[in-house]
């Protein structure tokens, strides 16, 4: 599938699975803004992506209103408008419930949630301008499930599950799509990052938490991968009708099935 010369917002697109769905963009013939709160991370894969043509980078802390608007408005200018959001940017904490500090709770639920409202808010006002535009938020597995010690994470894909169906209903007369991508287990920095959390939380090795509470509802035990998602939203960039739009696209090894 193409994009023909569409223009994507990414949010924390410099590492992981953003960067490789800009990546995954950019060879189908997209233009991307690398939107991160890493600026110069954001710099270096702008240019690693093709520079200024293709890419470019912008600084973005999703959970500030001016620093969206801010960001949205140079890739406007940079590419003449905007397409698709992929809204992206996320963090992981996990703690029993009643150890969760509320900081962090506030602080998981306004990156995730709070991102994808004013990222939303300010995309749409381009795609409503010329009547087509696909949004497509990042969900997980645990927007349809549930997990220890994730109250706030799962409250969080959660939310964005029903953010995505009420932007169907919203922006289908303004011809804007929207869709959710649930993945399982993708082996990034921030799984990484979990696994020792969740063994010292459980009690268990680092190894059972990887075949166990990772990847044991899983049919083949093996971990998502990156380019997998980004296939997954090079398509529903390039959809061409309404046929799918308020879905979430899972993608988990056979994790969870709807």
């Amino acid at each position: 599938m193409k994009l023909d010369g569409k223009v994507a917002l990414v949010t924390g697109a410099a590492s992981g699975i953003g960067h490789q769905i800009a990546r995954r963009y950019v060879e189908a013939g997209g233009r991307v803004a690398i939107a991160d709160l890493n600026l110069d991370a954001a710099k270096a894969a702008a240019k690693e992506l093709g520079g200024e043509k293709d890419a470019i980078a912008v600084a973005m802390d999703v959970t500030k209103e001016d620093e969206v608007n801010a960001g949205v408005e140079k890739t406007a200018a940079a590419f003449g408008t905007i397409d698709i959001l992929v809204s992206n940017a996320g963090i992981q904490i996990v703690h029993p419930i009643e150890d969760f500090p509320f900081a962090e709770w506030k602080k998981l639920l306004a990156i995730h949630l709070d991102g994808a409202f004013l990222t939303t808010k300010s995309c749409v006002k381009h795609m409503y301008k010329k009547g087509s535009g696909a949004l497509i938020y990042m969900g997980s597995v645990h927007s349809h499930e549930a997990s220890p010690l994730k109250s706030a994470y799962v409250t969080a894909k959660h939310g964005l599950l029903g953010l995505t169906r009420t932007m169907a209903k919203e922006g289908a007369q303004h011809g804007v799509r929207a869709n959710i991508i649930c993945p399982g287990f993708v082996r990034t920095p921030l799984v990484d990052k979990q696994i020792p959390e969740q063994a010292h939380e459980l009690g268990i090795t680092e190894e059972r938490v990887i075949k166990e509470v990772m990847l044991g509802e899983t049919v083949d035990k093996q971990f998502t991968m990156v380019t997998d998602i980004a296939e997954v939203a090079l398509f529903l960039a390039a959809f061409k009708t309404n046929a799918l739009t308020g879905e979430s696209i899972i993608v988990s090894h056979g994790w969870h099935m709807n």
